[in-house]
């Protein structure tokens, strides 16, 4: 497909407004050539999978449909299959590990990912995928329209604005909703995503990946519903939420060590010079230290902060090095198979 055909896509389904109407039947011979897979991890999503299947079956005709079981108690496999769907199972439990499986066993040009509770709006879809063709990018992110009125806690709400502004103080401005489940991804970036992350802060690694990586990525407006009557929520707003803000801390580590081990170094520092600072009015003053085991505390303290800032200095270059090795495994993989959309 090259960029003419994708330009005319773009033209028949992007528009300026969020709201996209259903593409027809006579739409399917738009990705031609390209082989897209539309991959929904679920874990009891027996009440909503089958329309969830059947209308990304319709608005995404020429799509293969996977559904990947995280062992469900239901029968969101038996619908799904019924369905249409190609139905794996993944015995590991947490959304992480299914996106691992996902991304290892299919092989396709393009990837849709989606949640199965039918919360997304499905109509989105060829619009989003068409973007990915047409500007050559590596992911395109669904960001979610009303999400704190129509189906958050107050609790879910309160996280979201939280750890997207935390996210883009520390890993930059490139997202404004890293914990959107519905994304279009390149081949490339899902051959080249590690996916170390085991539970719902998968989202979160792969913002960091696209963010280290320099990829070209897009948000779009999605419309965003309440769930289905009867089905609950898989997020713990407790839980949940500590497990991301470590994965914060954890991704910090590994992307940015030295403004992760410069900011414990600084922690020391101060601490060590708001103890040292009395003793030291008192020794200029008298010519003793009175407080012995308080000035041997606040010099451990400050030979801690030069560890700690030069373990942040190695780490740096090491993370350098590895950031390196990255990019060219980026770059030694083709956007789609056979080369197609390629640099």
């Amino acid at each position: 497909m090259n960029t003419a055909e994708a330009a005319s896509i773009v033209n028949e389904f992007v528009h300026e407004d969020s709201s996209v109407s259903t593409p027809s039947i006579s739409h399917s011979h738009v990705f031609d050539g390209l082989q897209i897979a539309i991959v929904l991890p679920c874990y009891n999503e027996g009440l909503a999978i089958r329309a969830v299947v059947k209308k990304f079956q319709q608005v995404v005709p020429s799509a293969r449909v996977y559904v990947f079981d995280n062992r469900s108690s239901d029968n969101t496999a038996s619908e799904a299959r019924a369905a249409g769907a190609v139905v794996r199972h993944e015995p590991w439990p947490g959304k992480g590990n299914v996106v691992r499986r996902m991304f290892a066993d299919i092989d396709a040009d393009i990837y849709l990912m989606a949640d199965g509770d039918g919360t997304y709006d499905a109509d989105r879809a060829p619009a989003m995928i068409a973007r990915l063709i047409e500007e050559q990018l590596d992911m395109v992110v669904g960001t979610r329209e009303n999400v704190y009125e129509n189906a958050h806690r107050a609790g879910h709400g309160f996280g979201n604005r939280l750890f997207n502004g935390l996210y883009r103080r520390l890993f930059g401005r490139l997202f404004t909703d890293i914990f959107s489940g519905y994304r279009v991804f390149s081949r490339r970036f899902v051959k080249t995503f590690p996916a170390v992350s085991a539970g719902f802060e998968i989202e979160t690694e792969m913002s960091v990946h696209a963010s280290q990586l320099r990829m070209p990525i897009v948000e779009m407006p999605t419309a965003y519903g309440a769930r289905q009557e009867g089905s609950t929520s898989k997020l713990n707003t407790i839980r949940d939420g500590i497990r991301i803000l470590l994965t914060f801390m954890l991704l910090l580590k590994e992307v940015r060590p030295a403004q992760f081990y410069g900011t414990i170094a600084l922690v020391f520092v101060f601490v060590s010079i708001a103890l040292g600072i009395p003793l030291l009015d008192t020794y200029i003053e008298t010519g003793t230290v009175p407080r012995f085991p308080t000035a041997i505390l606040a010099t451990g303290l400050m030979l801690l902060a030069g560890i700690s800032l030069m373990c942040g200095l190695i780490l740096d270059s090491v993370a350098r090095g590895r950031l390196e090795q990255k990019r060219i495994q980026y770059l030694l993989v083709s956007r789609f198979k056979n080369g197609q959309g390629g640099e």
